[in-house]
């Protein structure tokens, strides 16, 4: 296994002002991600792990400490300066599928390339279909799919950057058990056979025990690691 590591976050907080009250929504926290691993992020609402996988994901950048992302440091840097961080290195898989309902299955898992000026192979587009199980769907459109199927099909359109890290938000709440499972399994696919690094927050438990590690936060601190 490479077992590179893709993230570094050293001391990392994360403040806000609320009025006249300062927010720490992340209160010195250090953490590492490497590749081919998967990374549970657990804790109740406010504990600070939104905020978290936000700094992870690049969509934010720290208040102080020091964040590594795909070897560039990223604390201080500006939003288009976090774009190109994000750019080809990162895939986000969220609860909500966010799919195009015009466009069929696989033309919304090319959607990213278009995005990052990429040409579309056509190989590629059926490999991430056939990874994803959904190669008999290629035509389909959303509202002709299940809530599995939508999912797996944010993971291809997720997948089709080929991504060093694969962030996920609660990408099964609103999945029932079997299918939140199934999801599952193809993410520790990817992790095993492509090396891929997986970050996940989760409200299932049974599910975070099946990742290498977890992370528990509370009050914007790791209280379990």
């Amino acid at each position: 296994m490479n077992n590179q590591t893709l993230i570094t976050g050293r001391n990392l907080h994360r403040h806000y002002q609320r009025g006249s009250e300062t927010v720490r929504a992340l209160d010195g926290v250090d953490i590492d991600v490497r590749a081919g691993e998967s990374v549970c992020i657990l804790g109740p609402s406010g504990s600070g792990k939104t905020t978290l996988i936000n700094l992870l994901s690049a969509l934010d950048a720290p208040t102080s400490g020091e964040l590594i992302i795909g070897g560039r440091r990223v604390d201080g840097l500006a939003e288009h300066e976090l774009v190109n961080i994000r750019r080809g290195l990162l895939g986000y898989v969220f609860q909500q599928f966010h799919l195009i309902p015009t466009l069929t299955v696989a033309e919304n898992i090319a959607l990213p390339l278009l995005f990052l000026g990429r040409r579309v192979d056509p190989a590629d587009t059926q490999r991430v279909l056939e990874a994803v199980g959904l190669a008999d769907r290629a035509g389909h459109r959303p509202n002709e799919l299940s809530g599995g199927q939508m999912q797996r099909v944010a993971i291809g359109r997720a997948l089709m950057i080929k991504p060093r890290v694969l962030i996920a938000d609660e990408p099964t709440g609103n999945l029932d058990r079997a299918t939140g499972e199934a999801i599952f399994d193809l993410f520790q696919t990817t992790v095993s056979e492509q090396g891929v690094a997986l970050v996940l927050t989760t409200h299932n438990l049974a599910l975070a025990e099946r990742c290498d590690r977890t992370l528990t936060l509370a009050d914007g601190k790791i209280v379990a690691p």
